[in-house]
């Protein structure tokens, strides 16, 4: 077995169908299996599967065990030398997963990569980063990659057909290889959801091996459609897996340092949220809902 291509899936069954149906439609060359992990999805998702894609493997979970427990569930159940993470929010173009497993048969010293990832309308997704680090989230959070790019890849810039070493891929689309994960070990199950990819992406570079952004292969992620069920909760888990990230790979001092990083943030931004009643009503909406996910996340920084 080739390729195993491993999604998780909560409560996206129309999605899902998609994703699982454009597999089938480009398929790679080499023998491949595909598995479902559904994380107690109350829609019709297991149902939809076993009736339409009778080849799929489903593992059905009681309750949501999260993005990276799920994921560490299918990939021992696995057994392809490549391991595809794939969100079921996704459009696979043709020959995209075939052009990803190529760069991995053909570049030995890469442990991961990612394709080009576009939005729905056609416009480019942000799907590569550099490694966080405590300056480069403070420039985020006060929007200076809009001035000049420090936070974040200038990949607007990117030539469209030339591959690019990076430090993190996004992990709607994540091609692995077994090895690596033999070698650093799977996805940290303290990470409920985000920043575990992050976290995957940083073992292994530190481990000594090469990530890729490779732009002649190309996906559609439809972006957050299980999250946005429950935005709230995962405005709050997004500053958890980063500051879990930064207490585990760079030490207590630097978890309490981006904790003060985001209370100063938070506050600055409650501090100017009045300025939205003099904005249009949609940009208003927008902006009020922000800041009370803001006031929530004030009130929950002293206990992450």
């Amino acid at each position: 077995m080739k390729l195993s291509i491993i999604i998780i899936s909560w409560n996206t069954a129309d999605l899902l169908a998609q994703c699982l149906a454009l597999i089938y439609a480009h398929p790679p060359q080499e023998p491949f299996e595909v598995l479902v992990v559904d994380n107690a999805s109350t829609d019709d998702s297991v149902a939809m599967v076993h009736r339409r894609f009778p080849q799929v493997q489903v593992l059905e979970n009681q309750e949501n065990t999260g993005f990276a427990r799920a994921n560490n569930q299918a990939i021992r159940r696995s057994r392809g030398e490549y391991l595809l993470l794939l969100n079921p929010d996704t459009n696979v173009a043709p020959n995209a997963l075939q052009t990803l497993v190529e760069w991995l048969e053909n570049h030995p010293q890469t442990g991961a990569v990612g394709p080009r990832t576009l939005n729905p309308d056609g416009s480019l997704q942000i799907s590569a980063y550099p490694a966080p680090t405590l300056i480069g989230e403070l420039w985020r959070l006060l929007h200076l990659d809009q001035l000049h790019p420090y936070g974040v890849y200038a990949m607007d810039t990117w030539p469209l057909d030339a591959p690019r070493q990076v430090d993190a891929l996004l992990g709607a689309c994540l091609l692995l290889r077994r090895q690596v994960i033999e070698q650093i070990g799977l996805l940290d199950e303290a990470y409920f959801i985000y920043s575990e990819e992050i976290d995957l992406c940083y073992r292994l570079q530190t481990a000594g091996w090469q990530l890729y952004w490779l732009p002649t292969a190309t996906i559609v992620h439809y972006g957050g459609q299980s999250t946005q069920q429950v935005a709230a909760e995962m405005f709050l888990r997004l500053y958890q897996g980063k500051l879990f990230f930064f207490r585990k790979h760079h030490g207590r001092w630097a978890g309490t340092v981006y904790k003060l990083v985001l209370m100063l943030i938070t506050l600055l931004r409650l501090l100017l949220t009045p300025l939205a009643w003099f904005e249009p009503t949609a940009r208003r909406r927008e902006h009020l809902s922000l800041a009370a996910n803001y006031r929530r996340l004030l009130l929950a920084l002293p206990g992450l």
